[in-house]
């Protein structure tokens, strides 16, 4: 357990706090590239931050403050013009680094435009995403993580607004014992429930996760390392051998899929699942545009929908709470993994109050030109199995279309 000191410290993401100061060293997804396609200007909230997220009409991307500091009028609404997003209200018009172009109603000659700056901050796009950065200057580059930047593969992005705090997502993410229990014996009864309500009780197929036999965690350059061993496995395993990598501080690698935990602010998160699927033989590498589309967390009556992977993962996530009371818990030997993450968490923010650049910061172009990821599986064979999605969210059209054609994709020789 930890104190509630202690928890408050791991979780408050304000701009005041220690891990917000933490968080803020890294650049984070605030939307996906088409997003902006419908409407050029978005609401964004990130890091306890109110913004504005708009593309102007020459292409370029702003994120500033989402209010007009002249009547406090929402930008939301505001209209994205050659040099920036001007106020609906009385035309006042902002650039990208947040300076005031325009004030309309003011005198040609009056100065008052020059005295008058909201927040901004720089933003990025990388693989279908838009990346923002909220920190200290200089800026460190922004991470070309392997999925981000691979050729000769199509991607999308599902996201979902999660209502709890960012560390009760990425906590899952080390505790590998769960899934034989969330996402196997109740994986099942939730599906022995609905083939019983439908009538075809007999359509019914059990999922079986064998239990863990053997756990382990390692610190690597980027993060940590998840292991396992199955009852009937060995370490030879790819699931020993290789590993599961989380990549500190917020990101989950699962197979071919990062699952990002964007902290919004204390008690809700932006979640993105980037899936990225192998091109099959004869297919066209080119993707015109990465689409995004929404992964549901409830039902019309409001109750979680627990029929797949993510979203029992979610169910379990936000049913502890806004921000979970790690005072009350009791941790086992099954939880090393949670121990060493809150560990390595007080370690680097350590790092950052000494004036120093955490883990994953990189600053180096060299360094950063592709930073390849240890995986346990290969694409094309997880594409060729059908074993894409893994179950993690059924509601991908593109993941459907992939499998489906590498169904009917030649055979690749052994190499």
């Amino acid at each position: 357990m930890l104190r509630i000191e202690e928890n408050e410290r791991l979780t408050r993401v304000g701009p005041s706090t220690p891990m917000g100061a933490l968080l803020r060293r890294y650049w984070h997804p605030v939307a996906a590239t088409a997003e902006l396609d419908e409407n050029p200007v978005k609401q964004v909230k990130i890091l306890g931050e109110s913004l504005v997220l708009f593309r102007d009409r020459q292409g370029r991307l702003g994120l500033i403050d989402d209010t007009c500091p002249h009547r406090r009028v929402s930008f939301l609404y505001g209209i994205p013009e050659a040099e920036g997003l001007r106020c609906c209200y009385h035309g006042w018009m902002f650039d990208r680094t947040g300076r005031c172009l325009e004030m309309p109603a003011e005198a040609p000659d009056s100065t008052f435009k020059d005295r008058v700056r909201i927040t901004a901050y720089p933003v990025q796009e990388l693989g279908g995403l838009i990346f923002a950065y909220l920190g200290p200057q200089p800026a460190p580059l922004l991470p070309c993580w392997d999925l981000l930047v691979m050729d000769n593969v199509w991607r999308d992005i599902g996201v979902t607004v999660i209502p709890c705090n960012w560390l009760q997502c990425m906590e899952n993410s080390l505790d590998p014992v769960h899934t034989e229990w969330l996402h196997g014996h109740y994986y099942n009864y939730v599906l022995q429930r609905k083939a019983e309500k439908d009538e075809r009780g007999d359509r019914f197929v059990a999922r079986v996760i064998p239990h863990h036999a053997k756990i382990g965690f390692d610190v690597f350059e980027y993060g940590i390392i998840k292991r396992r061993v199955r009852e009937g496995g060995s370490e030879e395993d790819s699931d020993w051998r290789i590993g599961h990598p989380i990549l500190f501080p917020n990101i989950l690698r699962v197979g071919w899929t990062f699952q990002i935990r964007v902290p919004m602010d204390d008690t809700h998160t932006w979640h993105a699942m980037y899936q990225v699927y192998p091109v099959p033989p004869g297919g066209e590498p080119k993707q015109d545009k990465i689409p995004v589309y929404e992964i549901p967390l409830t039902d019309e009556r409001g109750r979680h929908i627990t029929d797949f992977v993510l979203g029992q993962d979610m169910a379990a996530w936000v049913t502890q709470g806004p921000i979970a009371q790690r005072q009350l818990e009791k941790l086992g030997e099954s939880d090393t993994g949670i121990i060493l993450y809150r560990r390595l968490l007080q370690e680097q923010l350590a790092v950052v109050e000494k004036g120093g650049d955490p883990m994953n910061v990189f600053r180096d172009p060299e360094q950063n030109t592709i930073l390849h990821i240890p995986v346990e599986w290969d694409l094309a064979e997880t594409a060729r199995a059908r074993r894409l999605s893994s179950g993690q969210a059924p509601y991908s059209r593109l993941m459907n279309e992939v499998e489906e054609a590498w169904a009917r994709a030649p055979e690749i020789p052994a190499t």
